[in-house]
Formats: structure tokens, sequence, C-alpha cells
């Protein structure tokens, strides 16, 4: 393949995986010759650039990774070859044991045995490594590369092993794009939803409950909007809502095969000397459920939702913020049909996934999910639902692409991938088309034929976890929601104190038309209350002054520093309820 078709750009994902790769290599030499008694563990590529896990006798500082990038540069312009040769087990063995580098040993030793061992030579640094690289360092533009973090990491991810400390750079071939990347990356620490939730007072984390999040009264009220969303939507597309138990027994969870693939994530209990667990997903629940009572095929397909509260334990180091929390809210649903309703209830599903995500202003992207090797069920079976899904959204003209070996452990998947205003992605909303917990849980209806049949189902979340979802959105909007979601919609700012009782008068008003409004009657400058309104980032500002007490009126200001002018309450109610109803994003 020619430049022309992009082989050699940043456009294609291999040379961008290679050219990082290669910088990691780069980043080690560098480390290795400022300090050779540090030792080194892997450097993969990631994502976005790369990082290099090392055992150093000294905590990295910001200084230190000044004088990294400093040598780094010098490598590039030295114009290294980088060679790549192989060595029998024995011969790796005693080159990484002669270099006194442990780590490199351990991976050697653990490779299967027939695996090829190879290593990359650049200068004077070699290192144990599968490839690919680039055939140069003089590839790498010096002057576009950066050192970005450094902090703690677990030797292969196990607690119980050394602490590494793990160095994260990124490069780009220009030096534009680095720029441009390093100001998309000061953006998105702004838009920090951990620190927005502090500011504009959504939510909390305390050392008391790591990963069990407090959320405040403004943040309840976000969350209770959203639900409220949630519901009138899917009232709309003819769901009915349950709420299962917290907790249910041992058996149930064996019965679901939770307990045999999903335990190490589970909170358990003896209770009257039985064994329970805290439930991590609502799915068991659902089935018992449908359960209770007979159905006729006139039912199905039978919508079920439910708002649970869930429990996974996750290691402490991988919690973050709200998006990786150990309690959530999930928005899930049970969909139970025949074999012959599943393409059209996977492409209603679909069609309702649109209309929330674009409600939002989140584009997404597609990943069909396949059989893991920890799976139920035949491969028949699960070969015939990956094509169902394949077939529904094909149909409708919507492109996917294939994540090998990631299903639930009980059927195939489809996750689907918001986009935020920052071209980042979240998986948030999962299709799963699951025919073996009906078989497990015997689950039945009487067919036209007057016979016994097996439902099929499909277990999906839209939203996803609430909590991770205001995450989400928080730094979507950058903390500055539509005004339909928003906290508080209105702010009344006095301008002196005699405008105080006209000030209570149209709160009560707002009030009573369902607005969510509050007052600033502090004797301060009107400036300073617009200022720190704005920075609340409340969709509107009512200001009024001796002028509007006696005309009533209200001078109305918009967040993003829009001077509306003056007008009536009435008509100020009707453009936010305008503005509401269409939950216009603006």
């Amino acid at each position: 393949m020619s430049e022309e078709n992009n082989q050699y750009t940043f456009e294609n994902p291999e040379y961008r995986k290679t050219y990082w790769h290669t910088c990691s290599h780069v980043m080690a030499q560098a480390v290795k010759r400022l300090w050779p008694e540090v030792k080194l563990a892997i450097g993969p590529s990631i994502d976005e650039g790369w990082y290099y896990d090392m055992d150093a006798p000294f905590a990295f500082t910001p200084e230190h990774l000044a004088e990294i990038e400093a040598e780094m540069r010098k490598i590039c312009k030295e114009k290294l070859k980088l060679e790549r040769f192989e060595l029998p087990r024995a011969e790796a063995l005693k080159l990484m044991a002669d270099k006194d580098e442990k780590y490199k040993v351990e991976l050697i030793n653990d490779l299967p045995e027939g695996e090829t061992i190879s290593f990359y030579k650049q200068g004077e640094f070699t290192d144990l490594c599968a490839g690919p690289h680039l055939d140069s360092t003089g590839r790498i533009k010096g002057n576009a590369m950066k050192l970005t973090a450094c902090n703690a990491a677990y030797w292969r991810g196990d607690s119980s092993r050394e602490t590494l400390q793990r160095i994260y750079g990124v490069a780009f071939p220009k030096k534009e794009e680095l720029d441009a990347y390093l100001e998309r990356i000061e953006e998105a620490k702004r838009r920090d939803h951990r620190r927005l939730g502090k500011e504009l007072g959504l939510f909390m984390l305390r050392d008391e409950g790591p990963g069990f999040p407090f959320f405040l009264p403004k943040g309840m009220v976000l969350k209770n909007t959203l639900l409220d969303y949630w519901r009138q939507i899917h009232k709309r597309y003819g769901y009915v809502e349950i709420s299962t138990p917290i907790m249910l027994n041992r058996q149930l969870w064996e019965r679901s095969g939770h307990w045999d693939h999903y335990k190490n994530n589970m909170y358990t209990t003896v209770i009257d000397e039985v064994d329970f667990a805290v439930k991590p997903m609502n799915c068991p629940g659902g089935m018992l459920v449908y359960a209770s009572e007979p159905h006729s095929y006139k039912e199905l397909p039978l919508r079920v939702g439910e708002i649970g509260l869930v429990h996974r334990h996750e290691l402490s180091g991988a919690l973050h913020g709200l998006f990786r929390v150990r309690c959530f809210n999930q928005d899930d649903a049970h969909v139970f049909m025949t074999r012959e309703q599943m393409q059209d209830v996977i492409q209603e599903t679909v069609r309702l996934f649109d209309e929330v995500y674009s409600t939002f202003g989140l584009s997404y992207t597609i990943e069909l999910s396949t059989m893991p090797e920890d799976h139920i069920g035949t491969v028949e079976e699960w070969e015939k639902n990956q094509d169902i899904l394949k077939a529904a959204i094909t149909a409708m003209g919507k492109d996917f692409v294939i994540n090998e070996g990631d299903g639930a452990f009980y059927g195939p998947k489809l996750d689907f991938h918001l986009a935020d205003s920052l071209g980042r992605t979240w998986q948030c909303g999962t299709i799963q088309l699951d025919s073996q917990l009906p078989e497990r849980f015997e689950l039945e209806y009487t067919g036209e034929d007057g016979a016994k049949h097996r439902p099929v189902m499909i277990h999906r979340v839209v939203l996803g976890s609430i909590e991770r979802f205001i995450g989400v959105i928080t730094e979507h909007f950058a903390g500055a929601f539509p005004a339909w979601l928003s906290p508080v919609q209105v702010k009344v700012l006095t301008i002196t104190d005699r405008a105080d009782g006209y000030a209570d008068e149209l709160a009560g008003k707002l009030d009573e038309l369902g607005f969510r409004a509050e007052e600033d009657k502090r004797n301060e400058k009107i400036g300073k209350k617009i200022r720190e309104a704005t920075l609340e980032k409340i969709p509107y500002m009512l200001v009024v002054g001796d002028r509007d007490v006696e005309n009533k009126t209200v001078s109305v200001r918009h967040r993003s520093g829009e001077d509306l002018g003056a007008m009536s309450l009435e008509q100020f109610a009707a453009l936010l309820r305008a503005e509401v109803d269409a939950k216009a994003i603006k």
C-alpha cells in the first residue's frame, strides 16, 4: 500500500500504534541512559499514546519527566536503527539476567514452550518485544512528543505484587497536532465531572465510602429529572416498571450462572446460615418476576424495565469519580419475546436508543461482541444469535465493528459507544441477546398452538449506569446542562432591596409553573451576582430593579452572556416552557 493510501500516516491505526510503541522504547532507552539502576517492566501503546511501567528507587517528578523528554529528543536526532532478532529461551533468559532485568526474565519464563522470543535493539538499548516498530528513531519528531503523567501501577495488575511507576506519553508527526491534543486534554480537565460535581454541588465522594457516591440536593434534582425522562420514554415504548430485591440467595445466583462466572465481583453475606449476594445486576430478579405467572404469546413481546441499585466490587485503583463506582443505578430492561419477534424487537430497541442519545446530542458507533471463552450454551446457538444481531442492524443501514470474544457469558451483544463534544467515546448502551437464562429458569409461554414454548429475551440498558451517564453528560455539557435538565433553571437577581418582595413573587410564580427557581437577594453588586450565577451555569437570570418592579417586567439574561431584554414574566415563562418541552440543547 502506498503513502497515498495512508499506510504511513496516523490515519492508519496500525501505523499510529507502531509509532507510539516505538516511542515507548525511546522513552525506556532515555530512562536507562539517565538512571541505569531503573528496572523495566512493560511498555505498550494504548488508545492515546503509550506507557511504560518501571521500577525505580525514587519517585519520578515533573522535573524527571522533563529530563527524560530532553534525552528522548537526543535519541530521535541520533536516528538509531531498530533491529529485530530472536534468541532461544536459555539465551534470552541469560541476556535479560545479565542486564539485571528481573521483570523481563519473568515474562520470558511465562511464555509458552516453542514461543518465538524476539528483541529489538536500538543503539546500546535492547528490549524484549514482539514488535512491530518503526525502522529508525529518526522517524519520530522530537518536538512533537510529550510525557503527560506518572502514577503507580501494580506489576501485572496484581495488588499483591510490586508497585511500579507508570509513565505516560503521547506523540504526533507534527507539533501542531501535539498542541491541539494538549489543548483538548486541558479542556477535558476543565470539564472533569469530579471538579464540576463539587463546584456545582451535585455529588461528593468520601473516604468513608470509596466507590459509593453521595448525591447532594442539586445532584438529586438532576438524577431524578433524568429518571423521569427515562420513565416517560419507556412508557411510550410500551414498557412496564418493576423493582426487585437488592439481595437474593446463592441458589438463585448459581442458577443464573453468576455465582460461577462473576462471584469475585459480588458482595456476599450469610443470613440464617444461608449464603446471600447483593445483586450485581438485575437480570435474575427479572427472571423470577416473569416466572411468577403464566404467559401467552399474545402478551409478547413483554417489555419490563427496572431502575435497580446494583453493587459490584471494583479494585480501589480502578475507581474514578462517577465513571467507575461500586454501587450504581442501572436502567435495566428485559424484553421477553418469541423467536419470530427477535429482529423487530432489536430494531425497536435501537430506535429507542436513537431517540434518547439524540436528545443529549450524542452520536454513537456500534460494536458487536461475540462469544467469549467463558460462556454457556452451544456454539450453534451463539452463531444464530450473532447472525440475528447482525441482520437487525444491517437492515437499519447501521455500521458496526466486531469485538471478538467480548460477549456476555450468556449471549452476544451490541455495545453503543457514545461520542461526546470532545470526540471522546463512552460505552453506555448495550443490547444483549439471550436464549440461555430463559432455559435455566425454565421460562415459558403458551403459543398459538396451545403448547408450551421457551421465550427468548434481550437484556438492555440505554443510559447504562445512571451515575456514569451523569458523569458523561456533565463533561459533555461542561456542567452547562440544557434547561430541562438543569438543577436550577432560573435565578432571580435583585439590584436593590426594594425589589426583594417582587423577587419573592416571581420565584413563587415560577415554582407554581413547575420551574426550578432560586433567588439572590444579597446586598451585593448586580455584576457580582450575574458572574456567580453564570459560574453556577444557571441557564437564565432574571435581573429585577426599580423599573422592573414598576413595569411588572423582568430583564432576562442567558448564561452565554446574551441579553434578551425586558419582558413580562408570562413571556419569559412561555420561552422557557418551549425550551424545556422541546428538550432543546443550548
